[in-house]
């Protein structure tokens, strides 16, 4: 698993943010979908190919969303996170979700008369499955949308080929009214992609972050900036809490605490070159004399 799969996995592991994509993305921002109602689902299915191989097919993020009050399952709920436009998409969405129905068919179960030993099946509570496509990058998402983008269907046809459609959130072209429906962590991120793509000087939201370390991180792999991810490492955010204009701050000092460092070890060096003592160099650098020996001794080495 790729490292943006793992940092997208972990950030949507949390219900309040899957209830919150959920609410701002289809119910205009209304609690329809609470984060108590949701519980883990497997996010891989079965199928058997033509050879009788059996494989499995991943999903990014799933989860079920349950009536809290009767815990009676009301739906499954599925994501797929992208960063490139992939042609195949829907087709995609299409087997997830037709596979997750299968599995609901899997679970009926065969049960025997006690008297006459006659088999019959059960038939379980079908349920609706609903898949997410959270899409994040810089060209616009306008195809494909449906089964009809993918596949040519001659027009004799198409009344006997349902056009599937996909739920997609292009992330970047939300408008600033859209992004105010999310309320949690994924707002942040929202407003983040879509003042970018604006082209305008990016503004920190001063909203708090609830979940910084994945958050930050996911941030790291979809904007291919590592410095989110630096910028937790001493874990301080974590229990304090933070905002990003405090992250982009703390951004800027680590940059400017690197470059003095990398000022003073070029001092060092030329300093060494110039066959200036240790005791000398160790008093101007603020530096402990074995400190030095050992800057001296790796530049030799190298």
């Amino acid at each position: 698993m790729g490292e943006k799969d793992i940092a997208q996995k972990n950030f949507e592991a949390y219900n309040d943010v899957v209830a919150d994509i959920v609410n701002g993305s289809l119910f205009d921002g209304r609690e329809i979908i609470k984060a108590d109602s949701l519980v883990d689902a497997q996010p891989f299915s079965q199928y058997k190919a033509d050879d009788g191989t059996l494989h499995e097919q991943e999903r990014d993020v799933a989860k079920y969303c349950m009536d809290v009050k009767c815990n009676v399952r009301l739906a499954l709920i599925g994501f797929e996170n992208q960063i490139a436009i992939d042609w195949d998409m829907p087709i995609r969405v299409f087997g997830y979700d037709g596979d997750s129905y299968r599995d609901e068919m899997n679970q009926d179960k065969v049960v025997a008369d006690e008297i006459t030993g006659k088999k019959r099946r059960v038939r379980n509570k079908r349920y609706p499955v609903i898949t997410l496509v959270l899409y994040f990058g810089k060209t616009p998402w306008k195809k494909p949308m449906s089964l009809y983008d993918v596949v040519e269907v001659p027009d004799i046809l198409k009344p006997f080929v349902n056009d599937f459609k996909i739920n997609l959130i292009d992330v970047p072209r939300l408008t600033p009214e859209q992004v105010k429906k999310y309320k949690g962590d994924f707002q942040i991120i929202a407003d983040y992609f879509v003042q970018i793509n604006s082209g305008r000087e990016y503004i920190p939201s001063t909203k708090k972050i609830q979940h910084t370390d994945s958050m930050l991180k996911l941030m790291s792999v979809l904007t291919k900036d590592m410095r989110y991810a630096e910028s937790i490492a001493d874990h301080s955010f974590e229990t304090e809490g933070t905002n990003m204009c405090e992250v982009l701050d703390r951004i800027v000092a680590q940059g400017e605490a690197r470059g003095m460092e990398k000022n003073r070890m070029e001092m060092i060096n030329n300093m060494l070159k110039e066959n200036i003592s240790i005791e000398v160099i160790a008093r101007v650098a603020k530096m402990t004399v074995e400190q030095v020996a050992a800057i001296s001794k790796k530049t030799a080495v190298i």
